[in-house]
């Protein structure tokens, strides 16, 4: 074989096996199988009804009110799942906040008022009253005093000129009140901000705090409103003007008011 030959030969043989060489190194390597342990199961999740914008004292629900998804061990009882109460959503959209209620927040039952009920009956605490007594700015703080507020309540009236008198007594015959409502608001006007002072205030009272106010009201020239430090709301009262309405004029007697003063007389059997 001519030596020409050969050499072609030769070179051919090693340019194959360069070409084998190179492309065994350019194939892409099989992926390799990573062993993982048992994959760990997802968070359960649960629909629970809460607020989309906040909601004040007093307001309904209506659109207020949407489904959002809980992780399920996070879910109180109180919370309203759609599990338990699909409907929840419609059926509770016109039902009235007792408290003010804040974007976010879970909607409980609790803090609901159904749907035809009397907001002011619902809020009223069990035992107490409540009754209106009229104010004006000059005898409510300025209309500084607003629901929720503590208050004595001050009475103001003239003396008998006939037993040496002819000016006035002051007495405090209501102490640490809490105001449930007063018909103040706040409006902006053209001219700008503009206060409008109400003129009754609604008092949460006991029965015999209602029956003190009712007659003071009768006997009074004025009653005014002195707000007090929340930081007295849980202050224990006493000396009130119990002696308007107990006593013996409870028992065998009736209590008269003519010109401002207070007299007893035998009732009759």
């Amino acid at each position: 074989m001519p030596v020409s030959r050969l050499i072609v030969l030769s070179v051919a043989v090693a340019a194959a096996g360069g070409a084998g060489y190179v492309a065994k190194n350019m194939a892409v390597p099989a992926p390799q199988i990573i062993e993982t342990g048992p994959q760990q199961p997802a968070i359960a999740l649960e629909d629970v009804l809460v607020l989309s914008a906040d909601v004040p004292m007093g307001t309904p629900l209506e659109s207020a009110i949407k489904w959002e998804s809980w992780p399920a061990d996070g879910v109180n009882p109180n919370f309203i799942t759609r599990a338990s109460d699909p409907e929840a959503a419609e059926k509770l959209k016109n039902s009235v906040a007792r408290v003010a209620m804040y974007a976010g927040e879970p909607v409980r039952r609790s803090k609901l008022i159904g749907e035809g009920q009397s907001f002011m009956s619902s809020i009223l605490p069990s035992g107490t009253r409540a009754v209106a007594t009229a104010i004006a700015a000059d005898t409510s703080a300025g209309g500084f005093i607003l629901p929720n507020d503590y208050v004595d309540v001050i009475m103001t009236r003239k003396t008998d000129p006939a037993n040496g008198g002819g000016g006035f007594t002051t007495e405090t015959i209501l102490k640490n009140i809490r105001v449930l409502a007063i018909d103040q608001t706040i409006q902006e006007d053209e001219e700008g901000k503009k206060t409008r002072v109400g003129q009754t205030a609604t008092l949460e009272l006991t029965p015999q705090q209602a029956e003190i106010i009712t007659v003071a009201q009768q006997m009074a020239d004025r009653l005014t409103l002195a707000l007090r430090s929340i930081k007295d709301a849980q202050e224990k009262t006493t000396g009130e003007a119990d002696y308007l309405v107990s006593g013996n004029g409870r028992r065998g007697t009736v209590r008269l008011i003519k010109s401002g003063e207070v007299s007893e007389v035998g009732a009759r059997k």
